[in-house]
């Protein structure tokens, strides 16, 4: 058997060269934020990644950013909301104030995907509760919408964080205008009642899911529904927290 020619071991080694330059190139992933090659494991370039937001230094009880190290804000040492604990990952703000939107709002499932992942990476040293209960949405929006943001985040963390989702908890039963287009008391009035608790038997230890937590009228009037149901301890799971 002849051996092949130098000329055609070079040929052959730049083509594989070049296939595998093209295959990275189509393959590569982009980043979700500004269009860039992103990284090996996330579609996220690192400049991106530099900017995010996370929410480092809040209050443990409701996630709101703190200038200093205290554990508390002082609206939740005047008067403690019905959840135990918050971790929210990130402070709503640039880049995340672009991605979220997109998500929520465009059917950016992607977007979701991604910050599910960065939520979770921030949750590896949380108390471990016994459920998620994604925020419902009302089956008017949600048949707007197409799907339930806070499940679509729900489904992340569980795959993540090997925890089950207690999707059929809390349904929402009124359709309550949307919380964004609403001052702060007016999203308290506005979501009160809103929930009800479709379960006898639930766990003692369950995680809130949201994507943003603004006021906390939301989560809050969840939290005293599954209080009432005889839930024990309720944390908040959120991707962002607005300052």
């Amino acid at each position: 058997m002849s051996r092949p020619s130098p000329v055609n071991t070079n040929t052959m080694a730049k083509l594989a060269s070049w296939i595998t330059q093209c295959s990275f190139a189509l393959l590569a992933s982009r980043c979700l934020v500004c269009g860039e090659r992103g990284s090996a494991t996330r579609d996220l370039c690192p400049a991106c990644a530099a900017a995010l937001p996370w929410n480092r230094r809040a209050c443990d009880r409701c996630g709101l950013p703190l200038p200093g190290s205290d554990a508390l804000c002082g609206a939740c040492l005047l008067t403690p909301p019905p959840f135990a604990q918050t971790r929210a990952a990130f402070i709503y703000a640039a880049p995340v104030d672009r991605l979220l939107p997109r998500f929520k709002f465009h059917g950016d499932l992607a977007a979701g995907a991604l910050l599910a992942e960065l939520m979770a990476s921030r949750l590896l040293d949380a108390e471990r509760p016994q459920g998620l209960v994604p925020v419902p949405l009302h089956r008017q929006r949600l048949r707007q919408r197409g799907y339930d943001q806070a499940l679509e985040l729900a489904k992340g963390l569980a795959a993540a964080l090997d925890l089950p989702i207690i999707g059929d908890v809390l349904r929402r039963v009124g359709a309550t205008a949307a919380q964004s287009e609403l001052d702060a008391s007016a999203r308290q009035r506005n979501v009160r009642g809103a929930f009800t608790c479709r379960r006898d038997v639930l766990p003692a230890h369950v995680a809130l899911v949201d994507d943003v937590m603004t006021t906390g009228a939301t989560v809050r009037e969840c939290a005293l529904t599954l209080r009432r149901a005889g839930v024990a301890r309720i944390d908040v799971w959120a991707v962002a927290r607005a300052p």
